[in-house]
């Protein structure tokens, strides 16, 4: 009798393990606002849609607020708040400053959201669905996102310029922030190849393209032409990360790193004679697996810390708490 108590007390025991497990890992999935905002995947296509009609370079500049919201205390939609007299935000952080864009059709995305549903959907998953659309919007490959992200109260500008790999960064450097969020080298090769849309100041490229030697000449005399080498001149002008198709998302990226046209110093540590060669050839070889990665890739960045259950709340403007 004692031992088939024991053994019932231990089925319970592990029948609520499962269950604790199976909710924390349930946190987000594909249908959360299914019921309670059905017309939301169409409401935010349409808006990003006319937003990159408009401007092709605004999927790049959608899809990459996505990543620098996700890479700092994740994926909360922090980045979206503006300064408050009690914390410094995101949005001028050293990662962002003068680069960061595209907040503007987030508040269009989230207004309309808004009219069909008000109070229900995050800007954190707004911002997630909106990455997603701008890929598929200019070619890439779409994937279901999981949502039921709720939004942070705070944001952290020191956060920010620790927390987003800088242009100037090292495999190794690349390698190992990737890891602290839980992404592996291959999902690091794979999200870097985002940079087949988008474009980068002069300032982010500028000592690759006159001191470095992993570059080909060619390559590197074009894009000095409109980056001058005096700091101050021309910091502003930008140049396409991808040189052969800038506004379509494909695998030309890493063909150019393989000829060594990667514009930022980042960009060609991923093919430099290192751990990551291999999987960059094989990406340029193989677009379908260059696709079906990142959207994997993408799917696990989502992942990382997000507010759910009671945590944050569901901000009414993005740009501030409630």
């Amino acid at each position: 009798m004692a031992c088939a108590c024991c053994f019932s007390k231990l089925c319970l025991t592990l029948l609520l393990l499962v269950v604790v497990l199976g909710s924390s890992n349930a946190q987000l999935s594909t249908n959360f606002y299914s019921n309670s905002c059905p017309n939301l995947l169409s409401t935010v296509r349409s808006t990003v849609s006319s937003a990159i009609n408009k401007e092709a370079r605004m999927g790049a500049s959608l899809l990459r607020l996505f990543f620098h919201d996700c890479f700092v205390n994740g994926c909360d939609g922090s980045l979206l708040l503006d300064d408050t007299s009690s914390f410094t935000g995101e949005k001028n952080a050293n990662p962002n400053r003068n680069s960061a864009r595209g907040f503007d059709v987030v508040d269009n995305i989230k207004s309309a959201v808004e009219n069909v549903c008000p109070g229900v959907v995050s800007c954190a998953d707004i911002l997630a669905i909106a990455a997603r659309d701008s890929v598929a919007i200019l070619g890439g490959l779409s994937w279901n996102v999981k949502l039921g992200r709720r939004d942070a109260r705070t944001a952290s500008q020191s956060a920010a310029n620790n927390g987003i790999p800088a242009p100037t960064s090292n495999l190794n450097q690349l390698i190992s922030r990737f890891s602290a969020l839980g992404l592996s080298t291959r999902d690091l090769v794979a999200l870097s190849g985002s940079h087949t849309i988008g474009q980068a100041r002069c300032t982010s490229f500028r000592a690759r393209i006159y001191n470095e030697s992993n570059i080909d000449a060619s390559f590197a005399q074009t894009r000095q032409r409109s980056c001058p080498s005096a700091t101050g001149s021309g910091d502003n002008n930008l140049a396409p990360l991808d040189v052969q198709t800038p506004t379509s998302f494909d695998n030309n990226y890493f063909k150019n790193l393989v000829n060594n046209r990667g514009l930022l110093h980042s960009d060609q540590q991923l093919f430099n004679g290192g751990s990551t060669d291999s999987i960059v050839r094989g990406y340029g070889n193989n677009p379908s697996s260059f696709n079906s990665d990142f959207a994997s890739a993408m799917i696990k960045m989502g992942d990382i810390s997000p507010l759910t259950g009671s945590s944050g709340e569901i901000r009414k403007n993005c740009r501030m708490m409630n």
